[in-house]
């Protein structure tokens, strides 16, 4: 069995005295496991870091095993990574995300998403805002999907600044005001069309991570007899106080 893709390094664990075991976000094969030999070394543990993109050929002799990686480096972000607290708790944050998802189990969309956070954690406001889209395409993807695109009750598409929590479906403001105590904060720039460039507003971050964690915890995590990662408040108090720093959001990974 052989197949070739291109991944991002999530996690790593030793195998034997002289290989690791590399756990990566690939694109077209999910979450996978392999072994890379002599993956302790002095020439290959540089490679093998947490954020790190790579290219993936993996074997096996049959489907189910575990197989040998063979993986050389796309892009190096582990350098930038080491040297920021935020980025430290945000690429922790992605694996313990990603990992809720089946082994094996493609997810392009999620892969492309935490490649583009990945290059953006030297940017905490545009970072925050992809965390907290990021949160929600793990919702949909695992079928929690909220409806953000119209008021549940009028059926119109502007001035929707709640969410139901009962129904995660989005509520505009005339029928939301006499509930509005009841239901989750709806920030602009989760809104359809709306642009994450200048997405600086504490409070608006604030309010996006407090509606995707509801959902996560209520729908995901509880069920599972999980707690919420430990690293997403970590990420969550990083980004705030960096939310006033200038921010653009590029466009290539």
């Amino acid at each position: 069995m052989e197949w070739r893709d291109e991944g991002l390094i999530i996690g790593l664990r030793r195998h034997g005295e002289t290989s690791v075991i590399v756990e990566l976000m690939t694109r077209e094969h999910g979450r996978h496991l392999g072994i890379v030999k002599g993956g302790r070394s002095r020439r290959v543990q540089p490679m093998l870091q947490q954020g790190n993109s790579v290219s993936v050929v993996w074997r096996a002799r049959l489907e189910e095993h575990l197989g040998l990686y063979q993986l050389d480096l796309m892009r190096s972000r582990a350098a930038d990574i080491m040297d920021s607290g935020l980025a430290l708790a945000g690429t922790g944050l992605l694996g313990d995300h990603l990992r809720l998802l089946p082994e094996r189990d493609p997810h392009a969309g999620l892969f492309d998403m935490a490649c583009v956070i990945a290059d953006h954690f030297h940017q905490p406001a545009i970072a925050g805002a992809l965390m907290v889209r990021f949160e929600l395409a793990m919702l949909s993807e695992l079928g929690f999907r909220l409806d953000l695109s119209e008021c549940a009750a009028t059926g119109q598409r502007e001035e929707l600044i709640y969410v139901s929590p009962k129904s995660g479906k989005a509520v505009c403001a005339q029928a939301g005001e006499p509930y509005k105590d009841r239901l989750l904060p709806l920030p602009a720039f989760l809104g359809e069309g709306a642009a994450l460039d200048g997405v600086a507003d504490g409070a608006a971050l604030e309010g996006g991570f407090r509606l995707a964690g509801y959902f996560l915890e209520r729908d995901i995590f509880g069920p599972r007899g999980l707690g919420m990662p430990g690293l997403r408040q970590k990420f969550i108090e990083a980004v705030c106080a960096h939310c006033d720093a200038p921010a653009t959001l590029s466009t290539g990974r």
